[in-house]
C-alpha cells in the first residue's frame, strides 16, 4: 500500500474518532440541558389544584386589564374627541396610532392595581365558597398555597418587564408624535444656551438651537489640555448631517479656528466645513417623557453618555430605567398581600377587600410619583426613589402574611 493511501487513512480515522468524540461531548451537553430544564419547569411542583389557581389568577388578571382599560378608553375618548376633530385628526391614526400603543402603555403602567384586584377578586370568591378552607383543612399551609400565586407573579412580572424595557418604548414613540400633530401641539423643538462636555476636555456651547431644522446658531468649542485653553472655534451655525451614514456629523457656516500654542496664536477660518462633533439633536433638546421613549439599553448608553458629560437632565432617566426593574417586581409583594387579606372567609362578601385592594394599589402609584418627584427635585438617589413604594410594602406584606389563616 502507498504512503499517500495511508496517511489518507490515518487522517479519515482521526476525523472520525474527532467526530466520535464531539458527539459525545454534544450528548453529554443535550442531556445536562435536559436535566436543567427538567428542574427548571414547574410541571414537578404543579398539581391539579396549582394549575387551578394558576388559570384562575391569569384569567383575571387579563379580565380586571380588559375592563378597566375599555372604561379608560370610553373616558379618553369623551375627553379628546373635541380635540381630534379640531385638528382634524384622521380615523386610522386614532385608531392604530393612538389607541392600539395607549392600551399597551397604560395596562403595563397600572399592572400592579391588575395584579391586585385579579388577587382579591377571585381568592375571596374562593374564600367565600370555602374553597379555601376545604385546601387548608387538608393540611395545605399558607406557605404552599401560595406557590401557584408566585409561579403566576413569575409570568406576569417578565412579560411585563419585556413589554416595558423593549416593546412599549417603540409604541410610545407613535404615541407622543400623534400628540404632537393631533392632540396638545406642544412639543419642545428648541434650546437656548446649551452647553455640554462633548469629549474628554472639549466643551461645546450652543446659544439657540431649532430641533425642527437640525441647526444651531452662535457655536463655540473649547478644547482644553491640563486645564488650559488650546483651541477655540466659533460659527454662526451648525447643521447636523440627517442623511450621514454615521453618527455626530455637523457641517459648520462661517467658522473661525484659533490655535492657542504658547505666546503664539494661529488663525483659521473658512465658509463651510464638515466636522465631527460627538454630539447629537437628542443631547440638545429635552421634551417631557423622552426617557419612556427609551428602551433599557438605550437608557444605560444615554445615561452613561450625559453623565460623562455632566449633564444635569439624567435624573429623570436613571429614575426611569430602575422603576421599571421595581415595578415589574411589585407583583409579588401586591399578590402576598392580597392573598393574605382575602383568604379568610367573611361576612359581607368582597367589597371590603376590595376596597382595601384599591387604597393600597394607588398608594403604591402615588408613592411612585412622588419619589420621583423627589429625586428630581430633591435629590434622592434615582435607584431608591425607584424602590421606595416596594421597599414601604414589604413590611405591609409581612405583616399580612403572618395574619394569614395557616
Amino acid at each position: 500500500m502507498k504512503r499517500a493511501t495511508i496517511r489518507k487513512h490515518i487522517k479519515a480515522l482521526k476525523a472520525w474518532r474527532g467526530i466520535r468524540s464531539f458527539s459525545r461531548k454534544a450528548w453529554g451537553w443535550l442531556r445536562n440541558a435536559g436535566t436543567l430544564l427538567k428542574w427548571l419547569t414547574p410541571k414537578p411542583y404543579m398539581k391539579r389544584m396549582d394549575w387551578y389557581i394558576m388559570k384562575k389568577f391569569i384569567g383575571t388578571y387579563i379580565y380586571a386589564i380588559v375592563l378597566i382599560i375599555s372604561l379608560s378608553i370610553v373616558f379618553d375618548v369623551n375627553e379628546n374627541l373635541a380635540k381630534f376633530s379640531q385638528y382634524n385628526a384622521p380615523l386610522k391614526a386614532i385608531v392604530f396610532d393612538y389607541y392600539v400603543n395607549f392600551v399597551p402603555y397604560f395596562a403595563n403602567l397600572f399592572s400592579p392595581l391588575f395584579v391586585f384586584i385579579a388577587v382579591i377578586f377571585f381568592t375571596s370568591k374562593m374564600a367565600g365558597n370555602s374553597e379555601i378552607i376545604a385546601i387548608l383543612a387538608s393540611g395545605m399551609s399558607f406557605k404552599r398555597l401560595l406557590r401557584p400565586y408566585m409561579f403566576s407573579c413569575v409570568i406576569i412580572s417578565l412579560v411585563s418587564f419585556y413589554l416595558g424595557a423593549y416593546v412599549i418604548p417603540h409604541s410610545t414613540v407613535i404615541r407622543h408624535n400623534f400628540e404632537t400633530l393631533y392632540k396638545n401641539k406642544r412639543k419642545n423643538t428648541s434650546a437656548e444656551n446649551v452647553q455640554l462636555q462633548v469629549g474628554p476636555g472639549v466643551i461645546a456651547y450652543i446659544q439657540f438651537y431649532d430641533n425642527t431644522r437640525k441647526c444651531g446658531y452662535g457655536f463655540c468649542l473649547d478644547k482644553f489640555e491640563n486645564k488650559k485653553l488650546v483651541s477655540h472655534m466659533t460659527a454662526t451655525e451648525v447643521q447636523y448631517d440627517t442623511i450621514s451614514d454615521s453618527k455626530f456629523h455637523w457641517k459648520a457656516s462661517n467658522w473661525k479656528i484659533r490655535e492657542l500654542k504658547g505666546l503664539k496664536e494661529e488663525i483659521t477660518q473658512g465658509y463651510q466645513q464638515d466636522t465631527l462633533i460627538m454630539m447629537e439633536p437628542a443631547d440638545l433638546v429635552y421634551s417631557k417623557g423622552q426617557q419612556e421613549t427609551f428602551t433599557s439599553p438605550e437608557l444605560l448608553d444615554y445615561i452613561s453618555k450625559q453623565q460623562s458629560r455632566g449633564s444635569s437632565y439624567v435624573v429623570q432617566y436613571e429614575v426611569e430605567y430602575h422603576k421599571r426593574i421595581a415595578s415589574s417586581l411589585a407583583s409579588f409583594i401586591l399578590t402576598i398581600i392580597g392573598a393574605s387579606l382575602s383568604s379568610r372567609k367573611r361576612k359581607g362578601g368582597m367589597g371590603m377587600y376590595l376596597g382595601i385592594g384599591l387604597v393600597l394599589s394607588f398608594t403604591y402609584i402615588m408613592l411612585q410619583t412622588v419619589s420621583s418627584t423627589f429625586a428630581i427635585n430633591a435629590g434622592l438617589p434615582p435607584i431608591l426613589a425607584a424602590w421606595v413604594p416596594n421597599l414601604t410594602f414589604i413590611p405591609v406584606a409581612y405583616f399580612c402574611y403572618r395574619q394569614a389563616p395557616d
